[in-house]
């Protein structure tokens, strides 16, 4: 009983939209109306500002760390109902039950997830992540290729049991699915490009 409420919690948790919320109190929009319609710390950090997509950023992060180690703690540890609590959190926050199932692309969510399932692993792929971006200066394009290495990270470096390595690979699945519009748009070479700061119109 106790795991199955783990997983709830960990849904419930990641289901709180911060993004959602900060740009409502600060401005009175609904963030899900301006720029790519998405709930997370990048389309805050675009249309609202440094400081309110920073926020979004870090407390997403919080809310996907909180999630695994509130997972270990009830269940001595066991890596497979961490595992699964990382993708609950990050379900929650891409189909937020308080937003009728419309949420974001998870990302944040799963960096901190996988901060606190495998902390050096995950750690070595932001690394991959600062280098992409400030390359290509795509969020996206990081990000994609952060949740596809992490994986292969994970096996090279933390050699784990099974489930951490399986969650890594569908929630690199799912993320990538999340992305497809944007990978459509690298494509067509209409990506947005990275910057710090709300988007001047």
């Amino acid at each position: 009983m106790i795991p199955i409420l783990v997983l709830l919690a960990a849904y419930i948790l990641g289901a709180i939209p911060f993004g959602y919320v900060l740009v409502k109190w600060k401005t009175g929009a609904d963030v899900r109306s301006a720029g790519s319609g998405n709930i997370g710390a990048t389309n805050v950090l675009r249309t609202t500002g440094r400081a309110a997509g920073m926020a979004t950023l870090l407390l997403d992060i919080a809310k996907g760390y909180l999630a695994v180690w509130m997972a270990g703690r009830l269940t001595a540890h066991d890596w497979l109902w961490m595992s699964a609590a990382a993708l609950a959190v990050m379900a929650g926050h891409a189909y937020p039950v308080f937003l009728k199932f419309k949420g974001g692309k998870a990302v944040a969510s799963w960096v901190g997830a996988f901060l606190c399932l495998t902390p050096v692993a995950l750690i070595a792929v932001l690394v991959v992540f600062v280098v992409v971006v400030a390359w290509t200066r795509y969020i996206s394009m990081g990000s994609i290729i952060m949740a596809a290495t992490l994986p292969l990270a994970i096996w090279l470096i933390a050699h784990p049991p099974l489930p951490p390595i399986m969650a890594a690979v569908m929630a690199g699945v799912f993320i990538i699915y999340k992305h497809s519009s944007n990978i459509q748009r690298l494509r067509s070479g209409q990506e947005h490009v990275f910057g710090f700061g709300a988007h001047k119109s």
